[in-house]
């Protein structure tokens, strides 16, 4: 006999034999003969699997765990059960015919979503965030080559985090949930899916927040009351913790939810705004509360990590909770850094007033580096570290005055910088006015300018003020210490005669004797007044000896070498001749040490070969 679908060749004694139409009750009766032997085949696999039964094969055990080969076929049996519905609806929608597929699908949904709950309970080693991280290219890539056909034994759990084989059972597991959240949503039941993982994910979320050391119970108010040290600590902890807490835990649960949930961007979506929304809320909500706190400069730095924190992780936290759902999160970030930004600003404003108030009256003993200055320069190094987070701070709020040592170009935080330290050199000039000795005020003068200087050119002050502004900050110390020369010694030098050889020859004894005693008197009473001064920097303080020596010693050793002998008696008897040369030198070389550098003036008196040398006491 000949198939009923073969066409023979036409006979001219009867019309010819034609296809069956698909629509014919033939074709219909096989059609739904296929239909039932695949409803009979998918109740046999899940009928053995039906929680209800409660055997050890059922409610116990795993489909994914102990019969992995089934789980195919499992799925597989979802499908055709789809497919018989299918088939019945477009007969008669309200067909008896639909009971028995629907009433195996309700069985098949009740188990997939208790394996759905076991595999994401018992397999969290897998789906720990930086294992679920290392997948990210999964991301850009998409998932197609993720599917049921590729079901592999997940491992024993021995494998060490980060290492191919840990990975590799991530990978397997991530496919395994992806593959019964793909059945469950296509058959209708997402719901219920859906609440299982958010149920699971949000403990798993909220306990790696928690191990983190960030507590999201915290309230705004609980935070204003904290005193500093645990103020701090609480800072330090978010420090250490956000960026692990944004570029691993967010991060790589959202790569899960979107991996899990790949078919439908709205449950992905809404997924993922739900298990992180109010932790990551919670963690910017925490630095926006700072910047709320009691403000003061010495706060100024905590407030410029938390804002640099987030700053530089905005990228990843725009690309992480990119969904509409998640928009409360990108707003707290921002909230946080408009926050921290304008308590920064508050608090420069306020450092700036308390330099100018500054109210100690005191006169720095010796002329020496007042404590506002090196305050004020240890704070402007340390802010100069920040430069780059405060250049977005101080955009948009110029100096109000001008700066005439820096260029028209220069950026706005460089500006601010440089208005600050002028307004520390205006107050130190007006505290210089305390001095009555005007030399000691220079002096002063050029020892806090200098400590400016060495600050400066040791730290990022020197790129954002520039190389011309130290210049010219270096010129005015050399200009203070030829006024401070000028000023402390021009009674001594007065007290020489000009480096005129032929007068000095000439000079009658009694003329010479009434210059030693002259010189004598003055260099003393300027060396005794001078033994308590201070000159702080070291190099400062041997070029100041240099340049005093090179005006007093010259001067003095050719009026010396001309006129002490012959009065060596009478230096002998009246101590006319006090000082040799060197005596001098060593004199020089003992000033600008402070009080534990100052000696006594030696009794004696040098010998005609001006070898004498006075005993230095430091």
């Amino acid at each position: 006999m000949r198939s009923p679908f073969v066409n023979p060749s036409p006979s001219p004694s009867r019309s010819p034999l034609r296809f069956t139409p698909a629509s014919s009750p033939m074709r219909h009766t096989l059609s739904e003969s296929l239909v039932k032997e695949n409803i009979d085949r998918a109740e046999s696999l899940i009928a053995k699997w039906d929680l209800s039964r409660h055997s050890p094969s059922s409610s116990s055990s795993s489909l994914y765990r102990d019969c992995r080969p089934e789980a195919k076929q499992f799925l597989k049996s979802v499908r055709d059960l789809q497919a018989a519905m299918h088939f019945f609806v477009k007969q008669d929608s309200a067909s008896d015919k639909l009971v028995r597929p629907q009433s195996l699908m309700q069985t098949a949904m009740k188990r997939l979503e208790k394996e759905f709950y076991l595999i994401l309970s018992t397999n969290r080693q897998y789906l720990d965030h930086e294992s679920v991280s290392a997948r990210s290219s999964s991301v850009s890539e998409g998932y197609e080559d993720d599917s049921e056909d590729d079901l592999n034994f997940a491992g024993d759990g021995s494998e060490s985090a980060g290492t191919p084989e840990r990975t590799s059972s991530s990978a397997t597991v991530m496919a395994d949930l992806k593959a019964i959240a793909d059945c469950m949503i296509s058959s209708g039941y997402g719901k219920e899916c859906v609440k299982v993982y958010k149920i699971v994910r949000k403990s798993v979320v909220d306990e790696a927040l928690y191990l983190l050391g960030l507590d999201r119970t915290l309230t705004h108010s609980q935070i204003q009351k904290m005193d500093s040290e645990a103020l701090e600590k609480r800072i330090k902890c978010w420090l250490r913790s956000v960026k692990f807490a944004v570029n691993t835990v967010f991060y790589g649960e959202r790569i899960l939810c979107d991996h899990v949930f790949a078919s439908s961007l709205p449950i992905r979506e809404s997924c993922f705004g739900e298990i992180t929304r109010e932790n990551a809320v919670a963690l910017f909500g925490f630095a926006e509360s700072v910047g709320k706190c009691k403000k003061s400069p010495e706060k100024m730095f905590r407030s410029l990590d938390l804002y640099e924190a987030i700053a530089n992780l905005w990228p990843e936290i725009e690309s992480i909770f990119s969904y509409d759902s998640s928009s409360a999160v990108r707003s707290q970030a921002v909230n946080a850094l408009v926050r921290l930004s304008d308590a920064a600003r508050l608090m420069l404003a306020d450092f700036e007033v308390a330099i100018q108030k500054d109210g100690s009256k005191a006169a720095v003993p010796g002329g020496g580096v007042h404590p506002l200055t090196r305050y004020v320069m240890n704070y402007l190094n340390l802010l100069a570290d920040y430069s780059e987070i405060l250049s977005d701070i101080v955009a948009d709020w110029p100096v109000e005055a001008a700066v005439s040592d820096l260029g028209s170009d220069t950026s706005p935080i460089s500006a601010r910088l440089a208005w600050l330290v002028l307004v520390l050199l205006c107050k130190i000039n007006a505290k210089a006015e305390r001095y009555k000795d005007v030399a000691l005020s220079y002096l002063f003068l050029a020892n806090n300018l200098q400590y400016v200087v060495v600050k400066a050119r040791q730290s990022r002050l020197r790129y954002l003020l520039g190389e011309e502004w130290v210049a010219k900050q270096e010129a005015k110390v050399k200009q203070y210490a030829a006024n401070y020369e000028k000023m402390g010694w021009s009674k001594v030098l007065a007290s020489l005669p000009e480096a005129r050889p032929a007068a000095a020859a000439e000079m009658p004894v009694d003329h010479a004797k009434d210059t030693f005693r002259r010189f004598n008197a003055a260099f003393e009473e300027t060396y005794k007044k001078q033994t308590g001064w201070v000159v702080a920097d070291p190099k400062l303080r041997d070029e100041m000896n240099v340049s005093l020596a090179k005006k007093l010693l010259p001067r003095y050793r050719e009026f010396y070498e001309k006129h002490a002998a012959p009065l060596r008696r009478d230096t002998f008897r009246e101590g006319i001749v006090r000082f040799a040369p060197d005596d001098l030198g060593n004199y020089l070389s003992d000033l600008f040490h402070g009080p534990e550098g100052s000696g006594s003036f030696s009794s004696g008196h040098s010998s005609s070969t001006g070898s004498s040398k006075k005993g230095r006491s430091h």
